[in-house]
């Protein structure tokens, strides 16, 4: 009679069970050699035996229907099978006497005996796995709940096998937040983003650039600002975060308008989307046109904007506009709300003053904050109250357990944030400043992207045009800035600390040096006196 060998172990992973292969098969040589068994043909297969389909099994059980072979011999019968389909598909053949017997290192298994032996052995085996299964499922959600994610680290990170924890990886953690910031800056694609990590060093597993889908789950990845997914819910981490949640935000607003973006036929002009008709609201456009002219032969282009004529309850005429006209124009305007050296210097040593005492009046707003993540700490936990009970289900159960969580994570990075520059509600002060200094250099420059952006920062949309001439409309604060600058001198900067005047928006303290702008009654002072 012929036998067939089969030696199995669990996994294909070199380094673990290493010795279980070679064992079985010294051992069971011996046993068949003494036995005088002859084998036919030997099988060994690194696979797990929890679920059926295992290639290498199933090429036996074929080759022992054609008749090639009428027994097994394996070390033990949890090493054929595991699963019920498995186990119950040798205990078939050894009852039909396809299989006549089965040597076990222990015991043997004819096709007279006793089946229910053979079956307590099958169901022991399939328990064993199935309890496993449940042991490990239970030890993940205990590592989860301590805030531990319980599998291998992304890139930027590794596991510290010593101590069971996830680290940073010093070098390739600062490669991945540069990617997050390069990102978000809006100007690149997610395949320039796989370059530029294949450029730092950062690759796949087998060494080649990673697929953008890679780098968009990079990307979208919650465990680089301290949160993790597992389970189909986010849960707080225990890990340093590689980013800002603020970074993080930024960088999915930016893929979000990124996403399948529309290529354009047309190149669009440079001041189109600033400015609307001032007869029936529609946009204005730019449009080329092309002049050849017929003695000599040269070609003359041009730009023209004009009103889109899209109102279907009024028939516009309004002309249009040669695009150095209308750059003329908007040079001078921008000329009229640029703030003077001096004006500047005395705002910023106004600045540095209030800064100083930033840190004692931003204790009380540090607080409010912390009693906020107190707050949204309480309602996560009502909410698992609510969802234990059964008040809701799991879906909105999760996805207002999310909205909870990155509220929070916002708000600590808020605190964080205050406790790093208790002067950061000075940030948009110094932007509007700075602003303000640049729009007479960028009035005599011939950048009409930056004569654009800086017009939507004093006008937003409020800027219309009627009879090939530009109307304004601006904000209080530029509004005000004109005002002191047809008022006052240059070189006078006496107003700006005096009370009740100002030329900032209102982001400062009442204590402070600096005083608000956006109040109308105040700018609305500057104009009449």
């Amino acid at each position: 009679m012929k036998y067939f060998l089969y030696a199995r172990k669990s996994t294909d992973v070199e380094d673990k069970q290493v010795m279980s292969i070679e064992g079985q098969l010294s051992e069971l040589r011996a046993l068949a050699k003494n036995e005088g068994l002859h084998i036919a043909d030997e099988f060994v297969e690194k696979r797990t035996a929890k679920m059926p389909g295992r290639p290498i099994f199933n090429e036996m059980v074929r080759r022992i229907q054609k008749g090639e072979a009428q027994g097994i011999i394996c070390w033990k019968l949890d090493r054929l099978a595991r699963n019920p389909v498995d186990g119950g598909q040798v205990s078939w053949m050894l009852q039909q006497g396809i299989v006549s017997h089965i040597r076990t290192h222990d015991k043997h298994h004819y096709s007279n005996d006793n089946v229910l032996m053979m079956s307590v052995e099958f169901g022991m085996a399939n328990q064993f796995i199935r309890d496993l299964s449940t042991n490990v499922k239970r030890g993940l959600r205990a590592k989860v709940k301590r805030g531990e994610f319980p599998s291998t680290a992304p890139v930027g990170y590794q596991n510290d096998v010593r101590l069971k924890t996830i680290v940073v990886d010093r070098k390739k953690s600062k490669i991945i937040r540069a990617a997050f910031e390069l990102y978000a800056e809006g100007n690149s694609r997610l395949e320039d983003i796989s370059k530029f990590l294949i450029e730092n060093g950062v690759r796949s597993l087998n060494g080649n650039p990673l697929h953008k889908d890679c780098v968009k789950w990079i990307l979208t990845n919650p465990f680089y600002y301290g949160h993790f997914r597992y389970g189909g819910e986010i849960h707080e981490g225990r890990h340093t975060p590689i980013i800002e949640k603020r970074l993080f935000d930024k960088a999915q607003k930016v893929m979000v308008e990124r996403g399948h973006p529309q290529k354009a036929t047309i190149e669009p002009k440079p001041l189109c989307g600033l400015l609307r008709c001032g007869t029936c609201g529609m946009s204005i456009t730019g449009e080329d046109k092309v002049k050849k002219q017929c003695k000599n032969g040269n070609i003359h282009r041009y730009v023209y904007y004009h009103c889109t004529k899209k109102s279907k309850t009024i028939k516009c005429a309004e002309p249009c506009i040669r695009e150095e006209t209308l750059t003329e124009q908007l040079s001078d305007m921008l000329s009229r709300y640029a703030m003077p050296s001096p004006w500047v210097q005395e705002f910023n040593l106004c600045m540095a003053e209030d800064r100083k005492t930033a840190h004692k009046e931003s204790s009380g707003m540090i607080e409010d904050l912390r009693r906020k993540v107190f707050a949204l700490s309480e309602k996560s936990q009502r909410l698992l109250d609510v969802y234990l009970a059964q008040d809701i289900d799991r879906e909105t159960y999760l996805k207002e357990r999310a909205k909870l969580f990155s509220e929070k994570k916002s708000t600590e990075e808020n605190i964080a944030r205050l406790e790093r520059d208790a002067g950061a509600w000075l940030e948009p002060m110094q932007a509007w400043v700075l602003t303000a200094s640049t729009l007479g250099e960028i009035a005599e420059r011939n950048d009409l992207p930056s004569k654009k952006s800086s017009l939507q920062k004093i006008f937003g949309s409020n800027l219309t045009l009627h009879d090939k001439k530009v109307r304004e409309n601006p904000s209080p604060p530029y509004a005000a800035l004109r005002a002191a600058r047809e008022k006052f001198a240059p070189s006078d900067t006496s107003f700006i600390r005096a009370a009740g005047l100002g030329l900032e928006p209102r982001y400062s303290p009442p204590e402070g040096d600096v005083l608000p702008l956006d109040d109308p009654a105040m700018w609305k002072k500057i104009q009449d006196s």
